[in-house]
């Protein structure tokens, strides 16, 4: 009974688990759950039978936080950017990598309507493309705002409403970035 293991039950074991590692392409191996092996996508705005609405595209739960996110908790008030302004301090070095990557992000989401030197003097405003002529960030009214302040009206936009809220185009880390360039690198264009 041993031999009968030893040399033809085990062979034939170890047979059976090598042709089960196949890697041929064209054949992948046996298909258990076809349903789950091939099911059917949606494409994002195509009708989907499976929810009540009929939307394949749908809105995320009720209270959810998505991952990688905080609440921002200071409203667009007053109070709430004075609040701010108390409460935040700006978690990043004025160092010169940080100088660099702050001027980008300014050039890119600021000098079309505060200017290249930030004296409100933007594109936008030069071409009439936008009436109101936009905050100088190299003026006392800005330079001695606390960094908190200015990061919430980046945030939330301002309270007049004439700048519009970049919380959604610019992460928290480019923001602290943008202060630290506004207040150390546009003041020396003063």
């Amino acid at each position: 009974m041993k031999r009968i293991i030893k040399y033809f039950l085990i062979p034939a074991l170890m047979l059976i688990i090598f042709n089960a590692c196949n890697h041929k392409e064209e054949h992948p191996g046996w298909v258990y759950m076809p349903d789950m092996m091939y099911s059917e996508a949606y494409s994002a705005y195509s009708e989907n039978p499976n929810f009540e609405d009929g939307k394949t595209n749908q809105p995320p739960v009720q209270g959810t936080i998505a991952r990688g996110k905080a609440p921002y908790p200071y409203e667009r008030t007053f109070q709430g950017q004075q609040s701010a302004g108390k409460e935040l301090h700006n978690p990043l070095e004025a160092n010169e990598e940080n100088l660099a990557m702050g001027k980008e992000q300014y050039r890119i989401f600021c000098a079309s309507c505060h200017g290249e030197q930030g004296k409100g003097d933007g594109h936008l405003y030069t071409s009439k493309l936008f009436t109101a002529k936009p905050t100088s960030l190299v003026d006392d009214y800005v330079q001695e705002k606390p960094d908190g302040e200015i990061y919430h009206v980046i945030t939330m936009g301002s309270l007049s409403g004439l700048m519009g809220a970049h919380g959604a185009q610019i992460s928290p880390g480019e923001r602290w970035k943008i202060i630290h360039y506004v207040k150390n690198g546009l003041s020396e264009n003063k």
